[in-house]
């Protein structure tokens, strides 16, 4: 089973699309590890093209917010802004969809959940003192992350001694055993300084993994976005990948 690995779509369906067509023909199945809406300008067409593939979603903090399931005063003035829009614009199916996903799911060596298996929802692995952390949270060899928007692989050599390994992009890696903290990075909102849409792709009986990076369109985004009066930070930090 081929699996096409994805995270924070963040309602950027340029994105999204550009992702399926550069890994056309790579993958069976598609795990993506949430925040599919919030922040971008085409919650329903991120949504709606998920659900028409075969795949396993999570919920992530953003979805979570445009279902009225987390307290935004605890974003910033922008997000605010964005949640609200986003509140308002998702369909009633789409909606429906979204409050059914799951916060974690485990499958073969394969913990999966959005933000940490610690705390699924919110949680931030940016560090390898976190990563140590959450290794106690979970029973399987692998667990696969997304929220940070940053591609990385965290590696337990110790039970005090942490490793971080930053993606070599269309190298495949053969996740040797060891217990790992993996994320592939953000598809429609990057922050790790490269705004390319970022996915990865895994042969889930052979555990070998394959960061991938992918230029789309950021303008045509940034120009919905403007049409629809969402904040202009926003708008800008998608061609900074920040």
């Amino acid at each position: 089973m081929r699996i096409l690995v994805i995270s924070d779509i963040h309602a950027n369906y340029t994105a999204f699309e550009t992702v399926l067509k550069d890994a056309q023909g790579m993958w069976d199945y598609v795990w993506c590890l949430g925040d599919v809406v919030g922040y971008g300008p085409d919650p329903n067409d991120c949504v709606e093209k998920l659900r028409e593939l075969p795949h396993l979603c999570l919920a992530g903090n953003h979805d979570w917010a445009a279902l009225d399931r987390l307290d935004i005063r605890t974003f910033n003035p922008d997000a605010r802004r964005a949640v609200d829009w986003t509140r308002e614009t998702l369909t009633s199916d789409n909606t429906h969809w979204l409050e059914a996903l799951p916060v974690t799911f485990v499958i073969g060596d394969y913990t999966l959940a959005h933000a940490s298996p610690r705390e699924p929802i919110w949680e931030y692995i940016l560090e390898t003192k976190t990563a140590s952390d959450n290794f106690p949270h979970f029973e399987t060899p692998y667990c696969l992350v997304g929220h940070t928007h940053q591609p990385v692989i965290y590696e337990q050599v110790t039970e005090y001694d942490t490793t971080a390994t930053r993606p070599n992009y269309g190298k495949q890696r053969h996740l040797n055993g060891r217990r790992q903290i993996i994320n592939p990075g953000s598809v429609g909102q990057p922050r790790d300084t490269d705004p390319r849409a970022a996915y990865a792709l895994l042969d889930f009986e052979k555990n070998i993994w394959e960061h991938r990076r992918v230029p789309y369109d950021v303008s045509s985004v940034q120009r919905r976005m403007r049409q629809y009066r969402m904040p202009e930070r926003l708008i800008a930090r998608l061609e900074m990948g920040m």
